[in-house]
């Protein structure tokens, strides 16, 4: 047989399985029986998407506003980035780091263009959001040439789940069973300013770098303050520092701009040293990077100090490149602010009295609830056919496709207002 041809008599099981061949109750039944109980039982088995809708095995439709957390920017199957994959992999699916592509080259160009970072700055490529804010984490240690200890976060922040993304990681109930973790961490109450002055007024000549996420995700979408990150960048330069901004979640015109920081009242014209992106960069694609600003911070990280094996191959970043294009071409940015505009505003105006506060920037929402029900009512909101994510006890996330409309957005809105404004807390 020739190589690279497919035999037209190859047996049916050595072909893909159909998407629809089982059921929901027989597939997860085979997961438990396959794939480790890291993520616990699947709510759903999964078989096709288009647009901002899945459907299940069973055949039901979900309206996705979870977007595989913040991850499908473009919606499911768009056909620019389908078809920028199957052209990629069909001319050159992967080759090593000791060569480069196109796709690579012109995917870094582009992200140092959109974050506005300056001469002699780069680009390290990486598979996902961890590996990023690992690439990161080196990079401090290589400050200073490591006479640097100490490494602030903030508390609330979620970095990554590798032992050094997760030593950057305050939650303990995902710290406690890997330590020790890497060490020289400390964490800061979340926006507390003068917390801040406090730690680099000790010991400020020790630190390191600042690693803080403009909007964090997983505690809650809770920005920080005005003028906080404008007081980081200060207190990081006059103690020669580095700042570091997760913008995995947040970045990529998630918030309706390329990166959180680029909004006046949340980065206040700031430039940082390191920028970590993923998630919505590929457009589900597993895809991530590190960018480095200036020649003094990109040089940190040198030659054989770093690698990677899968980052920035070819199809990743054909699939990034064609994220960014059809965000720019179909003007989703704009999109994203005044959408996420009108989507606060009427979950909002629902009155529920079970709706404390909704809060946000652009498609990453949170619907802060009056009592600690946020799992059940997500469970509720499954059942009713919409995916979200119960983030916290108390609050409901929504990071959905920038191609959702108005119309696609109204069932959420319908199911929060029809919420009971009185629930029965959960039981712990």
């Amino acid at each position: 047989m020739t190589p690279g041809r497919h035999r037209a008599d190859a047996p049916d099981d050595a072909l893909p399985l159909p998407a629809g061949a089982g059921s929901v109750a027989e597939w997860t039944d085979r997961y438990t029986h396959a794939v480790m109980d890291t993520f616990g039982p699947p709510q759903r088995v999964l078989v096709r998407g288009e647009g901002p809708y899945v459907w299940d095995a069973d055949g039901r439709r979900y309206l996705d506003l979870l977007g595989g957390i913040a991850v499908n920017s473009l919606g499911h199957a768009h056909p620019t980035l389908t078809a920028a994959v199957s052209a990629q992999l069909g001319t050159l699916g992967h080759v090593s780091n000791f060569f480069a592509s196109p796709t690579q080259i012109a995917l870094a160009e582009r992200l140092l263009a959109l974050a506005g970072a300056p001469g002699g700055s780069r680009v390290f490529l990486t598979n996902s959001g961890t590996e990023a804010n690992e690439a990161a984490f080196k990079l401090l240690r290589r400050h200073s040439d490591g006479a640097r200890p100490r490494v602030l976060a903030l508390e609330g922040g979620f970095h990554g789940r590798s032992m050094g993304a997760l030593a950057l990681t305050h939650k303990p109930a995902y710290r406690a069973p890997f330590e020790p973790l890497p060490g020289g961490v400390e964490f800061l109450p979340f926006g507390d300013t003068e917390a801040l002055e406090a730690a680099f007024a000790e010991g400020g000549d020790q630190v390191a770098g600042l690693v803080v996420e403009p909007l964090q995700g997983e505690a809650g979408v809770r920005a920080l303050p005005p003028g906080y990150l404008a007081r980081a960048r200060e207190l990081t330069r006059a103690h020669g520092a580095l700042l570091v901004l997760d913008e995995v979640q947040s970045g990529m015109g998630r918030t309706g701009r390329w990166f959180a920081y680029q909004h006046p009242h949340l980065g206040g014209g700031v430039v940082p040293d390191v920028v970590t992106v993923a998630k919505g960069l590929g457009g589900g694609f597993p895809v991530g990077g590190l960018i480095a600003f200036g020649p003094d911070v990109a040089s940190l990280l040198s030659r054989g100090q770093h690698g990677t094996t899968f980052g920035g191959n070819p199809v990743a970043a054909a699939a990034a490149l064609a994220t960014i294009g059809v965000i720019e071409r179909d003007g989703l940015l704009a999109h994203v602010t005044a959408l996420g505009e009108r989507l606060r505003a009427r979950l909002a105006a629902t009155g529920n009295p079970l709706v404390r506060e909704v809060r946000g920037e652009g498609l990453l929402i949170a619907v802060e609830l009056a009592a600690p029900v946020a799992v059940r009512v997500a469970a509720d909101a499954l059942d009713a056919g919409i995916v979200v994510n119960p983030c916290t006890p108390t609050t409901l996330r929504i990071a959905p496709p920038y191609v959702l409309t108005d119309e696609q957005a109204q069932p959420f809105v319908d199911f929060v207002a029809a919420l009971p404004p009185e629930p029965v807390e959960e039981t712990p």
